[in-house]
């Protein structure tokens, strides 16, 4: 029951019967998200549709119809083969979501993060009006230095950064998703970007050098994990975003024995080796995946790779 325009897929109550409606609506959310459980307050009439589309690594999903409950049990988290985080944006109207400990009232535009990994419950008391984002684990967290501490947390969709977010995030449709007006993978980029900005608490604004080196370090570490994408990153610019001096960076990581670019290097090989490694990425090309790491001569990217792989990114992708 699943109608499909162009590389669009559309799940809708409307082809089939309603006396159906609702089991039919469960099914459809089984296959295309994950295994829930849902309740609704208005089963007979029951309405809706999803609309999927997908742009570079990323799912997106507009929601429409009726009001419901779900619910994401242990025994559906068990049972899971694959798993994502989602971010979830309501385009019509207040609801409320529970994950981690948060129970969260969530305003018209708000977001939040979940992480399929774990129970969670979401209630749409009026519509289900949503746009359901599906982000690669891996993806989320080479943007999110902490996620476990963000999942389930409004975001606050009006203000700062979560506004800037959410205006983003909302003009992405299932139609964009298959014509994107820029390169899918900019755009992508550019929504991990903002989810780092919204979530930017993770690394202080402000750092001195009397802070204690095991932490120092920590936000050093993060920093680059965050920045790693940025082509001729460099120290001084790491050290200017964390708002340290070089300096201080530099001695940071000698105490520990180690370096800059030594920390640079292993954190772009490690997100090339993960890309190199899974078949979603393989339409992808070898200069585009280094690209992405922030290697922006191919040259560079294949010799790195042997030093860190071993074998060629080519080689490595065949092998895998």
């Amino acid at each position: 029951m699943v109608k499909t325009t162009g590389e669009i897929d559309t799940w809708s109550t409307s082809l089939v019967e309603p006396a159906r409606s609702f089991d039919y609506w469960i099914g459809a959310v089984c296959e295309c998200f994950l295994e829930m459980d849902i309740t609704t307050p208005v089963r007979r009439g029951f309405d809706c549709s999803i609309q999927r589309g997908q742009l570079d690594g990323i799912g997106v999903n507009r929601v429409q119809g009726s009001a419901q409950h779900v619910y994401r049990r242990p025994a559906s988290v068990a049972r899971a083969t694959a798993n994502y985080y989602y971010l979830l944006c309501k385009t019509d109207g207040d609801w409320r979501v529970l994950q981690n400990g948060n129970s969260s009232p969530m305003k018209t535009f708000d977001l939040v993060l979940l992480d399929s990994r774990r129970c969670y419950e979401f209630n749409f008391p009026v519509t289900a009006d949503t746009l359901s984002l599906e982000l690669p684990i891996p993806w989320v967290e080479s943007w999110i230095t902490d996620p476990d501490r963000c999942i389930g947390q409004r975001i606050d969709g009006r203000t700062g950064w979560g506004a800037a977010l959410s205006a983003y995030a909302c003009q992405l449709t299932p139609h964009l998703a298959i014509d994107p007006p820029l390169p899918a993978p900019v755009l992508a980029d550019q929504l991990g970007a903002l989810l780092a900005l919204a979530y930017g608490s993770e690394i202080p604004a402000t750092l001195s050098e009397q802070k204690d080196a095991a932490k120092l370090m920590d936000v050093i570490v993060r920093g680059i994990r965050l920045y790693y994408a940025e082509p001729g990153l460099t120290a001084g610019h790491v050290a200017r975003r964390l708002r340290i001096s070089k300096r201080s960076l530099h001695r940071c990581l000698n105490g520990a024995g180690l370096t800059f670019s030594g920390l640079l290097s292993d954190c772009r090989m490690a997100v090339a080796r993960r890309m190199l490694s899974e078949p979603r990425f393989d339409h992808i090309s070898i200069s585009g995946i280094g690209l992405r790491v922030g290697l922006s001569d191919p040259s560079h990217f294949i010799r790195q790779c042997r030093k860190s792989l071993g074998v060629t990114p080519a080689v490595f992708r065949r092998q895998r």
